[in-house]
């Protein structure tokens, strides 16, 4: 099986995405560490952080033999998403598509997840050998858009980004959703309560989910 299956297999077992935007590298860690411990295995730091790929390249070599699987997010361009890989990351996820992240992404059997919010950017995103397509913002487009491209396109898979709540998260689920992306409601209580408080909203995601799934 290629790396690039094997990784999105696993992503979608998984399905619960935590986007991870860190003040520094250190605290991006910190909440990575904390997001896992409370059950959510895709981890996805984001380049918004300081030393992004500091903060990968330490948590690929610390939980290299565990079910992490350690990601980039808000890369912008191929020469990020190259720094990303080389750091360690396994899969590399952007706000917008861009055709030579795609090209790089494939060079190394690495999933692209890029960001699109129209038919049209789902279709071009397609034709390079993108799989999964985030929906973003999610917030804005809402659960009700995966079932409506899934008419015409059935067969590309669809992950919120942003817009994911306790509240909804059935309604993405039940509309056909691939993962969800679940980003500042697991770092709300940070800065009162500590790395703690975000294991605490972690593992009540994974909660809602496996409810949800004993549902659908």
């Amino acid at each position: 099986m290629s790396i690039k299956r094997e990784t999105l297999a696993q992503l979608e077992k998984n399905y619960l995405f935590a986007v991870i935007r860190g003040n520094t590298a250190q605290d991006a860690v910190d909440i990575s560490k904390a997001a896992y411990k409370g059950g959510i295995k895709n981890i996805e730091v984001t380049f918004t952080t300081p030393g992004a790929e500091k903060a990968i390249e330490a948590l690929a070599h610390e939980f290299k033999d565990t079910e992490m699987i350690i990601g980039a997010g808000t890369v912008m361009d191929n020469i990020t998403a190259r720094i990303a890989i080389l750091a360690g990351a396994k899969f590399i996820v952007s706000p917008h598509f861009s055709k030579d992240i795609a090209i790089l992404c494939n060079r190394y059997t690495i999933p692209y997840l890029p960001g699109c919010g129209s038919v049209t950017e789902i279709a071009n995103a397609m034709e390079t050998g993108v799989e999964v397509v985030k929906v973003f913002p999610g917030g804005v487009l809402g659960p009700g858009f995966i079932k409506d491209v899934h008419g015409p396109i059935p067969h590309i898979d669809l992950m919120p980004s942003g817009g994911v709540s306790l509240d909804n998260m059935e309604k993405w689920v039940a509309n056909g959703a691939w993962a969800v992306g679940i980003g500042s409601a697991l770092t709300k209580d940070v800065k009162t309560e500590g790395y703690d408080s975000v294991a605490v909203h972690a593992k009540t995601f994974v909660d809602q989910y496996k409810t949800i799934s004993e549902h659908h």
